[in-house]
């Protein structure tokens, strides 16, 4: 494997091939960039600018040591975001897949600013569905229990990719800054880091960890949002593997 070394990251062409394989590469015209994307450009083709991977390749290892920094204890979590048609459900597979928190429905305003109105709702949607599928409901007339079930799903919707967040997550991963701009706002005011995949018409200033690269495409998305939950997965199992050595 041929690897180049640039500012202290040693460059991995497999990697980058890969991302071009996946069209991460892919920007939007000029006309539509904002200009803190800037330095990320590398040139344009049939007016359609490119990004630079070398510099994506670094912003990509960049977060994932950060990722692996968060996790010094059991429970932490990283809340993945991504409610847009293109990142909704292939961010869900693999987020779910590794046990950590989701939101893949339009973001609740308040969800981190207002984390303990967000847990009271959460609590209430784990105990209607721990009545419903304990019978108890039934002690209801028909049309109390289409309400409640009216309620659930209403609940569900919202709050159920993050039903397993107890606390506030240790960062956010979000899927296109501009579409998620309010979740991105709430996680400033809550002092919680934000790791980003972001294309040229995103502002990134104030942003702890952008990755410039293409986020419309489903390969695209899928390949950065499995390098971070990759970390992710391994972080959990090593702390698992060290408390068993401990009993």
């Amino acid at each position: 494997m041929i690897k180049e070394k640039k500012s202290e990251i040693v460059i991995d062409k497999t990697q980058i091939e890969k991302m071009f394989q996946v069209g991460a590469h892919y920007a939007y015209t000029k006309t539509k960039r904002h200009p803190s994307v800037k330095p990320f450009i590398f040139g344009a083709k049939n007016n359609t600018e490119i990004f630079d991977l070398e510099k994506t390749y670094i912003s990509l290892q960049e977060a994932k040591e950060f990722v692996k920094s968060l996790f010094e204890k059991a429970g932490t979590q990283v809340l993945f975001v991504a409610s847009k048609n293109e990142a909704k459900d292939t961010v869900k597979i693999i987020a779910e897949g590794i046990g950590m928190p989701l939101v893949s429905n339009r973001w609740v305003g308040g969800t981190l600013t207002n984390f303990e109105m967000t847990k009271k709702r959460v609590e209430r949607l784990l105990k209607l569905t721990d009545e419903k599928e304990k019978g108890d409901l039934m002690k209801y007339t028909k049309k109390e229990r289409l309400q409640i079930d009216k309620e659930i799903a209403k609940l569900e919707r919202k709050f159920a990719g993050i039903s397993t967040m107890k606390t506030l997550p240790a960062a956010i991963f979000v899927i296109d800054s501009k579409y998620e701009a309010v979740a991105i706002q709430e996680a400033k005011l809550k002092n919680i880091p934000v790791i980003t995949v972001a294309n040229s018409d995103c502002n990134i200033k104030g942003i702890a960890y952008p990755i410039l690269a293409n986020d419309t495409s489903v390969e695209s998305i899928k390949f950065f949002t499995e390098e971070i939950a990759s970390v992710c997965k391994a972080k959990v199992s090593e702390i698992k593997e060290k408390a068993e050595v401990k009993k």
